[in-house]
Order: structure tokens, then C-alpha cells, then sequence
């Protein structure tokens, strides 16, 4: 296994045009406006157009990602789609993407692991990348939570959006990349949040379609418990395991699960001078994909700074969550 460090070449991120306001989604799920956005901090929300699939929207990150960092798709070796909404059971959204942007020589698979996948999608490619010198790997991120709303349950209806993330995943020069990663898993809790049929405990049928079995369901409340309850250890644990103090941490990007949320995690977490990015309020909560956005939001804007720390972390179904800390060198054209 080569000891070169492996980090994040470059970013990219795709979100659909139509914008959903609080003020269309309100009398749709029998709140108004201004509830919504006390609730949970968002304004508007993206929902793809009826014709879009997640695989689509994949690709369209993962292009960005690619022409960022200047390298064509049959320089990928490793695609891995993070996606809880993929176009079909069969085949996997990642063989689709695959297609999508001719990368005919890089494996492609997906994960399912929630909101939480982005950081797990790093941890893989991050192992890939170590273990073969010289390969690249492509992150992707991507939910269509728009076709899985229930609007008689403004809980999670408020929330849910689509996008798309990518990152190109590669070696780079030391002291850059990424530091550490912990990755925990709670399926005890399960139940918190699901999408109750469509597998093999209940197949689809005209019943589960009539029972809104398809649809997500979360229990709001537990799960801010759980959040607050398991993030800040978590941090505290990869911190320690990395040698690094909390108050050297410059930025803070996290799934962006619901903005009051985010606010009192940061607070409870401590940070004293990382910046916490929220792209919420604009782009609700798009699962997995929230994150990727998040971080491609930050690096385009040039709000981090060569050499600084990021702390990515991730949570939601499963339970799940993870946390990566990354020395972040400036994106970029690769050097082949």
C-alpha cells in the first residue's frame, strides 16, 4: 500500500433549476411560510424536473468535478455513487453514471448508507486510491428526495430536495489531505428513519402504494436527539485520534439536515473559530448529496484557504454517521 496521502483534487456539484419556495410548499402541506423556515431554516428548496434521474444529476456533478480538475473520464479508475434514490433497483446507479461519462475503464459501484454516505464514499476512495498509486476516484453524491415526499407530513416534507456532489479523489503532497475518518454505525436505531417497502420485507404493491409505504418517514424529534446526542463524541474521538485541537479546526462542513439543527450542534460541538457552511436555507435537504454541495459551495466561493482543516460530518438513516478531517489543499488542474 503506497503511503502517498490521498485527498480531494477537485469539486463539483449540480442542482436543479426549479426552485421551490416556502411560500409554494406551505398550503401544500397546511403550514405557512414563516413556520417552515423557524422550524427548520430553510427558505427554498431544489426539486428536479419530472424527466431528471439521480443518475443525471450524478453525472452533471461529477463533469464539474472532472473539468476542475482537468482530467477526461477515462482517467477515472473508481466511481462510487453514495445515493438512497437510486434510478432502479437493478442496475446500480453507479454503472448508469458510468456510462453517463464514458469512464469505460473505472469500477463503478453504490453505496447506501444515508446522509451520512459522502463521508463513507471518502473513507472507500480513500483506501481504493491508497492501495493502487496513481488512481483516481470519483465521490459522488446524489438524492432525488423530491419523489419520495408525502405532504400530508410537513415533517419531513419541509425538508427534502435534490442535488448532486462529486469530489475527485487522488494523491497528493504532504502534509495535504485527508487526516482521519471514523465511521459509526447505531442499527439499534434504525427505525428513526425509513422508507418502509419496496424491498424484500414488503415488495411494492397496489397496497404498499395505497399505505404511503414508499414514502420517507423519520421521527423528527428522536433523531435530534440522536444527532446531538452521538455527533459532538464523535468529533471529540477523531480529533483526538488525529492530534488535533478543536480550536485549529477552520471549517465545519456538515450534512445539512435542518438549519435550527446545524446551529445547535456547531454550538454544543464548541467550535471557537471554524466557520460553519450552510447552504440549507437555499437548497434544503438533499440527503447524501447535502454535504458534496456544501463543500463544492465553500471551495468555488474560495473560502478555503490553503493548508486549513475541514472537518466533514455526515449523519442520518441507519443510524449511521462519520467524520473526516482533511488538510485541504486548493483544487485545481492535476498534474499528470
Amino acid at each position: 500500500m503506497s503511503s502517498q496521502p490521498v485527498g480531494i483534487l477537485s469539486t463539483g456539484a449540480y442542482v436543479p433549476e426549479r426552485i421551490v419556495g416556502n411560500e409554494e410548499l406551505a398550503p401544500r402541506i397546511g403550514v405557512t411560510a414563516e413556520w417552515i423556515e423557524r422550524k427548520t431554516g430553510i427558505r427554498a428548496r431544489r426539486w428536479a424536473d419530472p424527466s431528471e434521474a439521480t443518475s443525471e444529476m450524478a453525472v452533471a456533478a461529477a463533469t464539474r468535478a472532472l473539468e476542475q480538475a482537468g482530467l477526461t473520464a477515462d482517467r477515472i479508475d473508481h466511481i462510487i455513487v453514495t445515493t438512497s434514490t437510486g434510478d432502479a433497483p437493478l442496475p446500480p446507479t453507479a454503472c448508469l453514471v458510468q456510462a453517463g461519462l464514458g469512464a469505460h475503464r473505472a469500477a463503478a459501484f453504490d453505496l447506501n448508507i444515508a446522509c451520512s454516505g459522502f463521508v463513507h464514499g471518502l473513507a472507500v476512495a480513500h483506501g481504493l486510491v491508497a492501495q493502487n498509486p496513481g488512481s483516481h476516484a470519483l465521490v459522488i453524491a446524489a438524492d432525488l428526495w423530491s419523489r419520495f415526499v408525502d405532504f400530508g407530513d410537513r415533517g419531513t416534507a419541509a425538508l427534502l430536495a435534490d442535488a448532486a456532489g462529486a469530489a475527485v479523489v487522488g494523491a497528493v503532497p504532504g502534509p495535504y489531505g485527508i487526516l482521519g475518518t471514523d465511521l459509526l454505525s447505531h442499527g439499534d436505531e434504525s427505525s428513526l428513519l425509513v422508507i418502509e417497502a419496496g424491498g424484500s420485507r414488503k415488495p411494492a404493491s397496489h397496497a404498499t402504494v395505497d399505505e404511503g409505504g414508499h414514502f420517507l418517514r423519520m421521527r423528527g424529534r428522536e433523531v435530534s436527539d440522536f444527532v446531538l446526542g452521538k455527533v459532538p463524541q464523535a468529533v471529540k474521538d477523531l480529533l483526538a485520534k488525529t492530534g488535533v485541537r478543536r480550536e485549529d479546526i477552520a471549517h465545519f462542513v456538515p450534512h445539512q439536515a435542518n438549519g435550527v439543527l446545524l446551529g445547535r450542534l456547531a454550538e454544543q460541538i464548541g467550535f471557537e473559530n471554524a466557520r460553519t457552511h450552510l447552504t440549507v436555507g437555499e437548497y434544503g435537504n438533499s440527503g447524501a448529496a447535502s454535504m458534496a454541495v456544501t463543500l463544492d459551495d465553500a471551495n468555488r466561493s474560495g473560502l478555503l484557504r490553503d493548508g486549513e482543516l475541514v472537518l466533514l460530518v455526515g449523519f442520518g438513516g441507519g443510524m449511521a454517521l462519520g467524520a473526516s478531517l482533511l488538510r485541504w489543499r486548493t483544487t485545481g488542474r492535476v498534474e499528470l
